[in-house]
């Protein structure tokens, strides 16, 4: 009874997958010729953790290059100076670099404070900042794996806590959280980090449901 019971779930679950993948299709295929109309960031202010380099300084002068004003955070001052330089390099009027260390939630809400009086209210915030250490999972120490968790997870719950209110208030704002592909698949050597993007990758969805 039970393996029969297990059976037809199998089996719902088999077909299920096979429905939204049809569909899936069917809006790929749609969207091939009606594309989703882009929206505009111009005007919007942009804060990115982990600026001072690699996807954080691509996604500041990509929020630049469309008009965003862009505000960048990071543990380190001189790469986000030239991260800002560089923004500024595109011709963009205004952009802001502060230091902050985004594992230390009074720290976060101590700068926090200072953009919202210097800048204005952040309408966009990006949750970038990470760190991927790639060993074995025995060589990491519990320093390791705390500063891992800390920064890849708990900073965007001091992030949100920071700068959310002030949008729910508004009715307007944006929070992208960057994930990666081994919050969706186990990659070796990257079992805290493949932990904390899972974390992550779960993290939005329970917002929509949330009072």
């Amino acid at each position: 009874m039970v393996n029969a019971y297990c059976g037809v779930l199998i089996l719902a679950d088999v077909c299920l997958l096979f429905i939204k993948a049809f569909f899936s299709v069917l809006d790929s295929a749609y969207r091939l010729f009606v594309p989703v109309k882009e929206k505009s960031v111009a005007g919007e202010i942009v804060l990115i953790t982990g600026a001072g380099h690699g996807i954080g300084r691509e996604l500041a002068l990509k929020y630049a290059s469309l008009g965003g004003t862009v505000v960048c955070w990071d543990l380190n001052p001189q790469g986000n100076k030239e991260t800002v330089d560089e923004v500024m390099k595109l011709g963009a009027t205004k952009a802001y670099g502060y230091k902050c260390d985004v594992t230390n939630r009074e720290e976060v809400f101590k700068v926090a404070d200072l953009v919202k009086a210097e800048v204005g209210n952040v309408t966009i915030l990006v949750n970038n900042a990470g760190i991927m250490p790639c060993k074995p999972f025995l060589d990491h120490t519990p320093e390791d794996i705390h500063k891992i968790i800390d920064v890849n997870v708990m900073a965007h719950f001091w992030m949100l806590q920071a700068f959310l209110p002030t949008m729910i208030t508004n009715n307007h704002g944006h929070v992208v959280a960057l994930s990666s592909m081994a919050g969706i698949l186990g990659i070796a050597n990257l079992v805290p980090y493949c932990a904390s993007k899972f974390a992550v990758s779960g993290q939005p969805h329970p917002f929509i449901l949330d009072d």
